[in-house]
């Protein structure tokens, strides 16, 4: 039984907690607020851009996850010194390093993305995380920590709040017959990531030494639409009880993006990665199903599931 550290308990790092209990190791959960700690699951309140602190709360442990999440506008600020303090405390503990990552270090694509695409991101946050993922190769070849990088596409599942998931998002508007507006092409192929995917493929890198040194791709299910994936979605929401109509679908012109961008950050980063939504955005994850045997869950599994999750009312 090793003891697997998890530092972040947003939506990946309480998903990923599940996986190492599932197969028998112990977990501890590091986060600024801390939390209660049950029978499977010990909660521990560390900052995670403090070296020393996550050193202490890691004693020990075979693994160390980063499932950090920073606000979306804050990355420049916050990524660089959580990103140290995780790299000095794989060092000073012997811990793997596996850092939970995703798709904005490649920028805009030319055609399916392999963890072989080149890392060509000109945007700020696409600059961030491949200089999180090059700090992080250097020290793992000069011999000072062993790490590994999943990379994920837009995550979809129970398991996301509405506020997270460019899906989620739009069920109460479906519910109601009304129209879902979306970012970018409506129509344009879209990988997703069914979280407890991405938590099987965290654990299994954490366990396994051909993962070393090198980034994998999260497996995902064959490509859908946003206007496809949420008719998926409000067909098997649907019932003779609350019928759903058939779904429409409209994109919010930029413009408008623009201006709502002014007053609100988060909108002002989506727009830095508008390559992103106005075409095709896929992944390709075949060297993670041949190298470890992982696949991901049937779309239409993750669609029910995510369904039956939405409130009936809204």
């Amino acid at each position: 039984m090793a003891l697997h550290v998890i530092v972040g308990k947003g939506p990946v790092g309480m998903t990923t907690a599940e996986e190492p209990v599932a197969r028998g190791h112990r977990v501890r959960v590091l986060s600024r607020s801390g939390g209660r700690s049950t029978g499977t699951v010990e909660h521990r309140q560390v900052d995670a851009a403090d070296a020393d602190a996550l050193t202490a709360a890691g004693r020990g442990a075979a693994v160390l996850y980063n499932a950090v999440n920073p606000a979306y506008h804050r990355w420049p600020v916050d990524w660089p010194p959580v990103a140290a303090a995780l790299l000095t405390a794989a060092e000073r503990t012997g811990a793997v390093l596996v850092t939970m990552s995703n798709l904005y270090v490649y920028g805009r694509p030319s055609g399916p993305m392999t963890p072989d695409t080149p890392l060509a991101a000109t945007d700020v946050k696409g600059r961030v995380r491949i200089g999180m993922w090059t700090d992080a190769l250097a020290a793992h070849e000069a011999g000072r920590v062993r790490v590994t990088e999943a990379r994920a596409a837009d995550f979809v599942g129970p398991q996301v709040p509405a506020a997270h998931s460019h899906l989620t998002r739009q069920l109460p508007a479906l519910r109601k017959g009304r129209r879902a507006w979306v970012i970018g092409d409506p129509d344009a192929r879209r990988s997703w990531a069914y979280l407890p995917d991405v938590a099987a493929t965290l654990a299994t890198l954490g366990t396994d030494e051909r993962a070393l040194g090198r980034a994998w791709h999260v497996p995902s299910a064959a490509p859908r639409s946003q206007r496809q994936a949420l008719g998926d979605l409000a067909e098997a929401m649907s019932s003779p009880a609350h019928p759903i109509p058939p779904v429409r679908v409209s994109s919010v012109p930029w413009p408008v993006l623009r201006a709502v961008g002014l007053a609100v950050p988060m909108m002002r980063e989506v727009l830095d990665v508008r390559h992103q939504f106005d075409q095709d955005f896929v992944i390709d994850a075949s060297a993670t199903t041949a190298t470890f045997g992982l696949t991901a869950t049937p779309w239409e599994q993750t669609v029910r599931a995510t369904a039956e999750a939405a409130p009936v009312t809204a």
